[in-house]
């Protein structure tokens, strides 16, 4: 950032700005845990000398404090893969079932908007297409903050529900389905080429409130990329320019994504690897009624509160998610070196 020229180019000084920005948040933290150890220890002896009972209940409230801030710093620093710090792209769709999975997909979109606020992301919705009755046919949310993407990568699958139907006049039990992508938002750096003769741009009216808040103007952009058949909407933005760049955008985004993915199968074939298709996996059940439980598939890790959950607190399976990954990885390093030594 010192040296000579570095404000020349504004678009990179403001990327190098946030990663400095990003880096300097870590070690601010460290520092903080650090400075709160030595305060705690300080507390332990004191309570052992005094034996005061008082100060060895602060002490321990200290200490629980202290646990959980270290538990989640460590959480923050498993995102260290090459888009956990991106922006997230969400798109909700219900499974088969008319009114009780698009109910559905518009209960997962809740319970997503209220984490990503408490987290302290800004959510944008670019695409929102209601249901028949209620609930929602689809949504893409823009999610933005740091490590947007780290956390809600965990969420990419199917998610189960159970409960008593709300619209079921006999009060059966039902089960509906609703799928979660999430993809990284890519940033200008990354190349992916998009040839303009693949594209078909259709244009159309935004869905909007009615009455006078209604969009009159053919605003909202369709681009469907005619080679892999991926379409992608934009209507959130008063112009058609503006709705036009934001869908070319998660175009980019798609095909970077599936290229992506396509080359970790390639490679996954190779190494003789079965991998998960994560698409189409149910990767967590929410189960209303005959009792209460969040579990998910993947790593085990259950609630009872199932309200909470759905009121956002998802930290507790992110949490378990990231910690379920790094073991995989050790474990595929470790198989690697013992079949190094082998060889």
């Amino acid at each position: 950032m010192a040296a000579p020229g570095f404000w020349d180019d504004q678009s990179a000084a403001q990327k190098v700005i946030a990663e400095v920005n990003n880096l300097r948040g870590v070690v601010d933290r460290m520092n903080e845990l650090q400075q709160r150890q030595e305060d705690l220890e300080v507390a332990l002896e004191l309570a052992a000398e005094e034996d005061d009972q008082d100060l060895f209940a602060e002490a321990n409230q200290l200490a629980a404090q202290q646990q959980e801030a270290i538990e989640k710093f460590e959480l923050e620093l498993m995102l260290n893969g090459p888009y956990d710090a991106n922006n997230a792209i969400v798109e909700l769709h219900p499974g088969a079932g008319g009114t009780e999975s698009q109910d559905w997909a518009a209960i997962l979109l809740r319970m997503y908007t209220r984490w990503a606020e408490d987290k302290g992301f800004k959510v944008e919705t670019v695409d929102y297409l209601p249901g028949d009755e209620a609930g929602i046919k689809s949504v893409t949310l823009l999610i933005k903050g740091h490590n947007a993407y780290g956390y809600l990568k965990a969420e990419k699958g199917v998610h189960r529900l159970v409960r008593i139907s709300p619209f079921d006049a006999s009060g059966r039990r039902h089960t509906s389905f609703a799928s979660v992508d999430v993809i990284p938002e890519i940033n200008d750096d990354v190349e992916v080429d998009i040839r303009p003769e693949d594209l078909r741009i259709d244009v159309f009216r935004s869905s909007g409130a009615g009455g006078q808040h209604v969009n009159t103007t053919d605003s909202a952009v369709r681009i469907t990329h005619l080679p892999t058949g991926i379409v992608v909407t934009c209507q959130s933005e008063r112009s058609q320019i503006q709705n036009r760049q934001v869908a070319m955008n998660l175009l980019k985004a798609r095909l970077y994504e599936k290229k992506r993915q396509e080359q970790e199968a390639q490679l996954a074939s190779l190494r003789g690897e079965q991998k998960e298709i994560a698409w189409g996996s149910q990767i967590r059940s929410y189960v209303f009624h005959p009792y209460s439980l969040v579990k998910d598939h993947r790593t085990g890790y259950e609630v009872g509160n199932v309200q909470a959950v759905v009121d956002g607190n998802l930290d507790g399976f992110i949490d378990a998610y990231l910690r379920w990954q790094l073991a995989l990885q050790q474990g595929k390093a470790v198989a690697q070196s013992q079949a190094d030594l082998d060889v």
